[in-house]
């Protein structure tokens, strides 16, 4: 069945070994010909191309010698057949074509479609679709190929991927030396975790799966290795409010932060947590911050601290504690999260927080580290780029140094609870949060959660993902210019069940 409703996709992320191994089963125990599965990829892939691209009449079809190849060869035939000029570029040697894709081959060729050596792209051509690296790719492309894939990026006409665009690996995400950016990409099978974050969402374009009629059973053969998360998901799970519900019965949350010119941070995280749900939050910042922060926002409960002990009546009437937004990484702020530590409380540990707890690490089983690529670096002492490199081992990486709960941020936010568990993948939000203040609504997101008796997990997830949600809906006054404050609407909207199809 092929869906192309991102809001239907299935929950499962695989490996690419796994989606292997999904395929492996479909031909050894449910007696499905790898031939009858290519030629199921490529009509699917043909029937998407008819319908995203009704006008296009020249098709240019790149086919590497795999059975990334060997799907290219059915969609070329297929387009033949439908009377369109199909034009098929081989990158590699032909001679290396086999088993099922060599079949396809073949059919093409006695279809009456002939076969290129690649040269270069016809400008005339109306569509490109990429059939020439797929899912096994583990070593940076070079030569005729890259040069290929450098010339469909720089052609005019729009870029159709099979089952994973070229060069993108799609495990981690990363881009293997030069990778194709697809207008639209339709991946057979199941879903591979890196189309969605690192340089995946780029490259993939709009995303489109079938699971060429594999059984269900097979499905049943392969643990996932990571799981899309949708702010649908959980708000099927809210429920109205008890009628005899008070503000104690909704948590206190203390968020900490906001040094010398910092406020700004502090008193939106403040806001956000408040729009969430908190029944009370308290403020703890500078003396000169406080007055400030409660004529802005008076529901907030300001506190002038100087000294750390000034923090410790205020950590007996709190539930969790957010620490980091505004934080500053100077001795007030030192002197601030060194006594935040020393609390039993949950914790959610953002920004400054974060650069501060890199220079003296800890471990404890009850926080949430919110850190986005470059304090992620900070935290495992390598570089930005590493980080991204491969989000997924990253995650993993601070949630094994660290403990408790690591949601990276950035395009395709992971959170990791624990080795061998399952990492969540939050597929919400858009390039529009790009901007400074996004990062401190998700600590009070969050810290709100926590305090309403979520589970450290389950606040990460539900979390980033209504963040990412409230953003979806803020975006659609459009993305450039989009302030972190245009959210808290949405926020409150879709923590009380409105507007859930924000996402599609």
């Amino acid at each position: 069945m092929l869906i192309t409703d991102s809001s239907q996709f299935p929950p499962q992320l695989y490996l690419a070994e796994q989606v292997r191994a999904l395929d492996r089963c479909a031909i050894a125990q449910f007696g499905i010909p790898g031939l009858t599965l290519m030629e199921r990829a490529g009509a699917a892939a043909f029937g998407l191309l008819r319908t995203r691209w009704p006008a296009a009449r020249h098709v240019t079809v790149l086919c590497g010698t795999g059975n990334n190849g060997g799907d290219g060869f059915v969609v070329a035939r297929l387009a033949l057949q439908a009377g369109l000029d199909v034009r098929l570029l081989q990158l590699g040697d032909i001679k290396k074509l086999q088993g099922d894709a060599l079949a396809s081959a073949e059919k093409f060729r006695q279809a009456g479609g002939c076969v290129e050596l690649f040269n270069e792209l016809d400008f005339s051509t109306d569509l490109i679709v990429d059939a020439v690296l797929g899912t096994g790719l583990e070593r940076a492309v070079s030569g005729p190929w890259e040069t290929a894939l450098l010339a469909a990026n720089r052609h005019p006409a729009p870029v159709f991927a099979l089952d994973i665009p070229s060069g993108l690996h799609s495990d981690s995400g990363r881009i293997l030396g030069c990778a194709i950016r697809a207008e639209t990409t339709i991946t057979f099978i199941g879903l591979k975790q890196g189309m969605f974050t690192g340089a995946g969402p780029d490259c993939c374009g709009r995303i489109a799966v079938d699971d060429l009629e594999v059984p269900s059973e097979v499905y049943q053969t392969v643990q996932e290795s990571a799981r899309l998360l949708r702010w649908q998901t959980f708000a099927a799970q809210l429920v109205p409010r008890r009628r005899t519900l008070h503000k104690g019965d909704c948590g206190h949350l203390l968020l900490v932060g906001g040094d010398t010119g910092l406020l700004g941070a502090v008193r939106m995280a403040g806001e956000a947590a408040l729009r969430t749900g908190a029944g009370l939050v308290s403020i703890a910042t500078r003396p000169e911050h406080a007055a400030l922060i409660a004529s802005q926002r008076p529901e907030l409960m300001c506190h002038g601290v100087e000294q750390p002990d000034a923090l410790l009546p205020l950590l007996a009437r709190a539930d969790t504690v957010a620490i980091g937004p505004g934080l500053g990484q100077q001795e007030w702020g030192q002197r601030m999260l060194r006594r935040v530590l020393q609390s039993k409380l949950p914790l959610v540990v953002d920004a400054d927080a974060l650069n501060l707890l890199a220079m003296e690490p800890e471990q404890r089983e009850n926080w949430v580290l919110t850190p986005h690529p470059g304090e992620a670096a900070r935290l495992l002492g390598c570089t930005t780029a590493e980080i991204q490199a491969d989000r997924f081992l990253a995650v993993s990486r601070l949630q094994q140094r660290y403990g408790g709960v690591a949601l990276l941020k950035g395009t395709g936010t992971l959170i990791s609870s624990a080795p061998g568990k399952q990492t969540g993948l939050c597929c919400e939000g858009n390039p529009g949060m790009a901007s400074g203040g996004m990062g401190d609504l998700l600590t009070g997101i969050v810290g709100s959660l926590v305090v309403q008796g979520k589970a450290i997990k389950m606040a990460a997830e539900m979390g980033a993902c209504l963040h990412g949600a409230a953003a979806d809906l803020a975006a659609r006054a459009g993305e450039r210019g989009m302030l972190a404050t245009d959210l808290l609407p949405a926020i409150r909207g879709l923590i009380n069940g409105d507007n859930l199809n924000a996402g599609d």
